[in-house]
């Protein structure tokens, strides 16, 4: 059933810890899922917050936590003593989300909190994965996984089987290594049940199996196991030494944060912020693009000035400045968007895709370029006695439409064969540049062509 928090149910809610009937906490909590709960820490303030956690049970807590902003649980955590985050949240936790709870804690904490670790082999899995970059495949694998020895008989793979699966919450896949630990391929729980116990793992297992490095790019992990259509993959070293697997939720977290990260720089938003942080950080994330468009219209309006004695002779031509200015704008933008998803999805890999992709903004450019450039032309005959007008106007928008979509397609590719985010040329840096190209082509068009600007 779905869960909609209201105000009626908050006020009980804190009225029930507030007056420690834990009986009645439990029951208005029955049946929530850890995402309903987040958004109930979420709408409390920290102390309402932290007395309400404290009557959660402890995994339905820890999961919760996990469900929470990262700068929300990074406040409600310092208000947790390092023995409690060990002993209600991390036991709690498999290997990879307890290292990135661990992770957005200050030094100090941190080993406060791994010292009070009672499972060894937990805190040794949490300080393994603190070593890798958050944003590799090291830092969002789990350690927790089913693995067997090639050379074991099967009778003894299940036993082992049932002794690991005991650590393991959801068991996707067994591995198979060697006595190396190198991974050396996997194993169906059909080919298991139905083998006899005499045999042999390196009879019955198959070595087809996709996997990757510890140092992977995240995002390159949610392309493969989105090519490939997989739940988990398993992660490895240098030499092939089978550490950890990725499971399919830990990638839906990337997908969706890399999609919040690529609207807000289309935005024109330089930092990851949410709605609810500082005006201070809200500013200081949108302030740096507000000011190179402040630049852009400068440069616009110092090419118009360039053009002011022109205007004066025929004032009608500034009618038309908004339009070729957003008309480039608009393309540039359409254009871009495109070949930024084509680099996402991998669709422009190779340079065939490239250069067709091109080609293709060339042929639309034209079609698109005709199509408006016509309009306007007919709009200008019909309800203009300035042929002249018309003639420079529909130029300009077909050329203005013509080079912003080529502009908008090359710009996102360079962008990323240096190494930056594509997604920064679907926002104000190509609609700016378009509006500063757009002016200047009308007039530059008209007083070349025409003698009108």
């Amino acid at each position: 059933m779905h869960f909609e928090l209201t105000k009626e149910y908050l006020d009980n809610l804190n009225a029930a810890v507030e007056s420690n009937v834990e009986a009645k906490v439990l029951e208005l909590i029955e049946g929530l899922h850890p995402v309903d709960v987040a958004e109930i820490l979420k709408e409390q303030s920290l102390e309402e917050a932290k007395a309400f956690y404290f009557h959660l049970p402890e995994e339905l807590g820890a999961d919760a936590l996990v469900e929470l902003d990262e700068d929300v649980r990074e406040r409600f955590l310092n208000e947790i003593s390092s023995k409690d985050i060990a002993g209600k949240i991390i036991n709690q936790l498999d290997s990879d989300d307890a290292a990135d709870v661990i992770g957005e804690l200050s030094g100090k904490k941190q080993d406060e909190v791994i010292s009070h670790i009672q499972d060894i082999d937990k805190a040794s899995h949490i300080i393994d994965l603190l070593h890798y970059h958050e944003d590799s495949a090291g830092g969002l694998m789990a350690k927790e996984l089913v693995k067997v020895n090639i050379d074991w008989d099967i009778a003894t793979c299940i036993k082992e089987i049932r002794k690991q699966s005991e650590e393991v919450e959801n068991m996707f896949t067994v591995y198979v290594v060697d006595d190396m630990g190198i991974l050396r391929g996997r194993i169906s729980l059909k080919n298991l049940i139905l083998a006899k116990e005499s045999k042999k793992v390196k009879d019955i297992y198959t070595a087809e199996l996709i996997s990757v490095k510890v140092d992977t790019d995240n995002e390159e992990v949610a392309q493969i196991m989105e090519k490939y259509d997989l739940v988990v993959i398993p992660v490895v070293d240098e030499i092939g030494r089978l550490l950890g697997r990725i499971t399919i939720d830990d990638v839906v977290d990337v997908m969706r944060e890399e999609a919040e990260k690529d609207y807000q720089m289309a935005s024109g938003i330089s930092e990851n912020v949410e709605s609810s942080d500082s005006a201070w950080i809200l500013t200081r994330a949108r302030l740096p693009w507000l000011l190179v468009g402040l630049l852009g219209g400068i440069m616009s309006s110092k090419i118009i000035g360039t053009y002011e004695s022109q205007i004066q002779i025929h004032p009608e031509t500034a009618f038309f400045i908004p339009l070729i200015a957003a008309m480039g704008g608009n393309v540039g933008v359409q254009s871009s968007a495109l070949v930024v998803q084509g680099i996402a999805n991998n669709s422009l890999g190779l340079k065939k895709g490239i250069w067709t992709q091109l080609l293709k903004e060339i042929n639309v450019g034209l079609i698109n370029g005709i199509v408006c450039s016509g309009i306007i032309f007919l709009f200008n005959f019909f309800f203009s006695d300035n042929f002249s007008l018309a003639i420079t106007v529909s130029t300009a928008l077909m050329s203005v439409i013509f080079f912003a979509g080529i502009f908008g397609a090359i710009v996102p590719l360079l962008l990323n064969k240096y190494k930056i985010d594509p997604a920064l040329a679907t926002g104000p840096f190509i609609t700016t540049t378009n509006d500063i190209f757009g002016t200047f082509l009308y007039f530059y068009i008209g007083h070349l062509m025409y003698g009108v600007a």
